[in-house]
């Protein structure tokens, strides 16, 4: 069966793709290079959106990787929200089928039809109905039940004001236009999407080379410790991606520091003697390959 475009979601895309290209170069022949309080404001409204992604949407609500308590959770709910990546519910169902599914047709962004199509065009199709079993335990929470019924409106009031907000605090609307809104969201959809398709082509299969996922340290810091991918589809309810300590994971570290001062109350770790037996067999394998 043919699967048909959803064009809300096409025309947002290319919309604030097209309006980012010309209003950043009207601004930047017009005014040069923002000021350091929209520059300060932009990395900070990145990292926060990109971290609650991987950190909430990811690890928490996806896979229960750990335990948040309601402060954490609501400041990651938010600036979750912020990212425009739809609400939590369909976001963790399409993550849920990926990963039951993964490489394979019932997979929503599968790598084998393409890198464009795992990075970015498969948002550009209506989405299957969502099946309430794959998330039956988020269905259960009333504020996200809320979240994804009044998804649209809260994510784009929510960031024009802010944005908006924050440029006439600093002296120039215009910029918090264009940096605080277009191109933060610009940035936080590429790093994201980079996880399905660059974390599905371009580094190492340490721990299970049946599947696509790969891992790759440069994607890791483009995503906030995402990039450690073929052990996150292993082991996909460990908190962690990266599991040296000098992996670049500040989710990860945002956890663990979060539990030692009460935030978590407790986290998903894989034993490390099952990590290595795992790599250990991988190893023999590709031998015998």
């Amino acid at each position: 069966m043919e699967k048909k475009i959803d064009w809300t979601v096409f025309l947002f895309i290319l919309g604030y793709h097209v309006l980012l290209i010309v209003f950043l170069q009207i601004y930047i022949f017009s005014k040069g290079l923002p000021s350091k309080e929209i520059l300060y404001s932009f990395l900070i409204l990145f990292i926060a959106t990109g971290i609650s992604i991987t950190a909430g949407y990811h690890r928490f609500y996806s896979h229960k990787s750990y335990r948040a308590n309601k402060l954490l959770e609501s400041i990651l709910l938010f600036f979750g929200t912020l990212a425009l990546q739809g609400s939590v519910i369909s976001w963790a169902h399409g993550h849920r089928l990926h990963h039951s599914h993964v490489d394979t047709e019932k997979d929503p962004y599968c790598i084998k039809k393409g890198f464009l199509f795992a990075h970015v065009v498969w948002l550009f199709y209506l989405p299957e109905p969502i099946k309430k079993e794959v998330v039956s335990d988020l269905y259960q929470k009333k504020y996200l039940r809320f979240q994804h019924k009044y998804y649209n409106l809260l994510a784009v009031s929510l960031n024009v004001f802010l944005a908006l907000s924050l440029g006439f605090l600093f002296g120039d609307v215009f910029g918090g236009f264009v940096f605080l809104l277009l191109f933060r969201i610009f940035a936080t959809h590429h790093t994201t999407w980079f996880i399905n398709s660059l974390a599905h082509t371009w580094g190492k299969q340490s721990f299970s080379k049946e599947l696509s996922a790969v891992d790759n340290y440069i994607i890791a810091l483009l995503t906030f410790g995402e990039g450690y991918h073929n052990f996150h589809h292993t082991f996909p309810t460990d908190y962690r991606n990266g599991i040296k300590w000098y992996h670049f994971d500040p989710t990860k570290w945002l956890i663990w520091i979060s539990s030692k001062i009460g935030l978590v109350k407790g986290y998903s770790k894989v034993n490390n003697k099952i990590i290595y037996e795992r790599i250990k067999s991988e190893e023999k394998l590709h031998v015998l390959h």
